[in-house]
């Protein structure tokens, strides 16, 4: 099994500099999802240093390649009651505000905001979106440790397949809502998972 190092875009930035990171996530390439492919390319760094989303590359210790990203950052999220089961409510209550007018719970989340693979490269046999995850996880975990927190949140457009990836029992997300998006026509289920 290939080793695989999680390193912090601005951590890049410091080692290489703006414009060698720039050329590399220029060759970045997902086809599966145009939204991240852009995303890497056109404001991952931007983002970074605005301090809006911090973007991590997983990196194939043999050879060299960035094969997966992950854009984290956090959010204030707004959740009815009614979207969700007793334990969930009861779970949520220890990180969340409930307010009585709304029946609805606010809670600052860990988003999951970009994740995908980097088909630019070969990706390794023993490379997965379930890897992947663990990867998002991990470092969510220092961050927990650090500064609390314990609800991580991600919309995904409503196709069976990325539900039951998200859904699965190694990823354990749950859906509470949807919301439609004017600008690109789709609608996102959104998803959220205690830690």
């Amino acid at each position: 099994m290939n080793d695989y190092s999680t390193v912090n875009i601005l951590d890049m930035i410091d080692a290489i500099g703006e414009d060698a990171l720039h050329d590399i996530l220029s060759d970045f390439s997902c086809p599966k999802n145009q939204e991240i492919e852009m995303f890497v390319k056109n404001n991952a760094i931007d983002f970074a240093k605005r301090k809006i989303s911090i973007t991590y590359f997983v990196i194939d210790h043999e050879s060299g390649e960035i094969v997966s990203i992950f854009a984290l950052t956090h959010k204030a999220l707004d959740i009815n009651k009614d979207a969700l089961s007793a334990t969930s409510k009861k779970k949520l209550s220890r990180y969340a505000q409930f307010d009585e007018n709304s029946q609805s719970y606010t809670v600052s989340a860990f988003l999951i905001a970009q994740f995908g693979k980097n088909y630019a490269v070969p990706q390794p046999e023993d490379w997965n979106g379930i890897r992947l995850m663990e990867k998002a996880f991990e470092t969510l975990g220092k961050v927990q440790r650090e500064i609390g927190g314990g609800v991580v949140y991600l919309e995904c457009e409503d196709n069976a397949h990325l539900l039951k990836f998200y859904q699965n029992e190694n990823n354990r997300f749950h859906s509470f809502s949807e919301r439609f998006s004017e600008t690109d026509q789709t609608k996102y289920i959104q998803l959220l998972r205690f830690f």
